[in-house]
């Protein structure tokens, strides 16, 4: 399996950031870490292995990053605005920085052809960042596969709200958005894929997806939200299983 590694300064987060690229062409999907998590957490969980053939096939080309939410979602500070803040600075760094370097990568790598847009997916708080990134910038991912995500911000900030909140809860933001907005017709065309076990440690996020399920179906968008079994819990086993099965669909 080819791979490639990169070590590159961000402006907006002011440190180095990593991230590692597996395989040589095919659609890019940028892969978020878990909660805290770092770039190589991916590959040392089973997750690069259980899509290999989808690497080696080249029709996809893995992405995987580091995280930011130490000093965001993850921060005990009481100072909720600078958390935010901070993960607006993490925002910036995978738009401006990190999604142009991806289409460059893979427009090489794919003989010159540039893929309309960036799957996203990640398991955990990694799935939270793949969907909410996906509903923030449509315009430029082209679908998610989120895996036991939740997707209410006051999980992480349950006394707090303010604008820079309630931009990165989709749960709230999806509710408030007016049937009529340009995003809701872009996200009808994207690949919208949300599961979420009905097992151990799948709480909130079973409710979150929930939810989620009701408002795309309330703003007629064709999301697939899928909830395995009550066996199926919040861990990396039930996830090597569910990426490969999604991943068919989309790619």
């Amino acid at each position: 399996m080819n791979t490639e590694y990169y070590k590159e300064y961000s402006f907006n987060l002011n440190r180095d950031m990593e991230f590692k690229v597996y395989g040589h062409s095919g659609k890019p999907v940028l892969v978020f870490p878990s909660q805290d998590g770092r770039f190589f957490d991916f590959e040392n969980n089973g997750m690069v292995d259980c899509v290999k053939s989808y690497i080696d096939e080249g029709r996809i080309q893995l992405f995987c990053c580091d995280s930011n939410d130490q000093n965001s979602w993850s921060s005990k500070s009481w100072d909720h605005r600078a958390r935010i803040e901070s993960h607006e600075a993490y925002t910036r760094y995978i738009i401006n920085e990190l999604c142009p370097r991806i289409f460059a990568i893979s427009e090489r790598c794919n003989n010159g052809y540039r893929f309309p847009g960036i799957l996203t997916t990640g398991c955990s708080m990694g799935a939270t960042h793949a969907l909410n990134f996906l509903l923030r910038f449509p315009d430029i991912f082209s679908g998610c596969i989120a895996l036991s995500g939740a997707y209410d911000a006051r999980l992480f900030f349950p006394d707090y709200m303010d604008d820079l909140v309630y931009q990165n809860s989709p749960i709230d933001y999806i509710e408030g958005m007016p049937n009529d907005h340009p995003y809701v017709d872009l996200y009808r065309n994207r690949n919208i894929i949300i599961c979420v076990g009905q097992g151990a440690w799948e709480h909130p996020m079973q409710e979150d997806a929930s939810r989620m399920k009701e408002l795309f179906q309330y703003k007629k968008i064709p999301a697939w939200v899928d909830f395995w079994g009550s066996d199926v819990a919040h861990d990396w086993p039930w996830w090597k299983q569910q990426l490969p099965y999604f991943m068919n669909y989309v790619c």
